[in-house]
């Protein structure tokens, strides 16, 4: 592997002889352009599709802080830490000669990304959550510049009824999906008891079974399998069914209005137990609000 920062000493450094060798690998870069050709990265098509005039879609991660923010250093965390995570956060999607989407490395100007809202001071843990609720509902209908890379942090250091301060990470869905996303934000946290430690979350300890109880086993999953199986290809089937013939039913979640991607959103949330998600799938085989489900 090329180390690229040494690449691009190199590259100053020998301009005039256009080749630099490193080990026993030998490039020839005939321009500046070459050279920043090779330090891109290919889009996805899902990548392409989520950023384009047709879609553009972002995943929200709310942090909430048990104590005030007020004195955290977020530039140096942002730019020694959060930068460092994925060289996507400091790229801007273009477009080469034969129209194919590119990462291109970027100087991020970190202030042009962090947003610090100036809200009433002196007011309730209420009132403050209505003031949070307005101010995401604004920023989820503003499209991330494509001019920078495609994120922004909004620091919010007012206290709301659940939290003594909250930032809010806006990631363009082209960047990765949630369960990346998501990921990729916990490994900048540090465990309270012990910074030295990686961060863990619970995991399921799997108990050893006898040879018996593993046959029994096999044989009662046998019928699952085939009802896995069975309800897979119906509602792949039905999947198509309903985007190419059918139209969806209203519901609390899809009103079928017209434009209604355009219209003002409001927030609303509700706190469901684990425990009890857990019995209720565990009853269902899955969970379900509205048209929405979750597995």
């Amino acid at each position: 592997m090329i180390n690229t920062t040494n690449c691009l000493n190199a590259f100053v450094s020998t301009w005039d002889s256009d080749y630099y060798t490193y080990g026993v690998t030998s490039i020839h870069y005939s321009t500046k352009e070459k050279l920043e050709m090779e330090l891109r990265e290919p889009v996805s098509p899902t990548g392409q599709y989520l950023n384009s005039s047709a879609l553009s879609l972002s995943v929200y991660a709310f942090l909430e802080f048990e104590v005030p923010i007020d004195d955290l250093p977020f530039m140096p965390l942002i730019k020694d830490v959060f930068l460092s995570i994925n060289s996507r956060f400091s790229s801007i999607m273009i477009a080469d000669k034969n129209g194919e989407k590119q990462w291109k490395r970027v100087e991020v100007e970190i202030t042009d990304h962090v947003n610090v809202p100036v809200f009433p001071s002196g007011l309730s843990a209420e009132s403050y959550d209505k003031h949070l609720d307005d101010y995401f509902a604004k920023i989820v209908m503003e499209e991330l510049p494509k001019s920078r890379p495609l994120w922004e942090i909004h620091i919010i250091k007012y206290p709301t009824s659940s939290a003594a301060g909250v930032i809010i990470f806006k990631l363009h869905h082209a960047l990765g999906d949630g369960y990346s996303l998501i990921g990729a934000l916990l490994s900048c946290l540090q465990r309270a008891d012990n910074p030295s430690l990686p961060l863990t979350l619970p995991s399921v300890q799997l108990t050893s079974n006898r040879n018996g109880d593993c046959n029994h086993k096999i044989l009662r999953s046998v019928p699952k399998i085939f009802s896995l199986v069975s309800k897979t290809v119906t509602d792949f089937c039905w999947s198509i069914f309903k985007s190419t013939l059918v139209e969806d039913d209203q519901t609390p979640l899809r009103s079928g209005d017209v434009g209604v991607e355009f219209r003002t959103i409001a927030i609303a949330a509700m706190t469901f137990s684990l425990d009890h998600i857990k019995q209720i799938k565990a009853n269902n085989g899955a969970v379900w609000f509205g048209s929405c489900c979750i597995n």
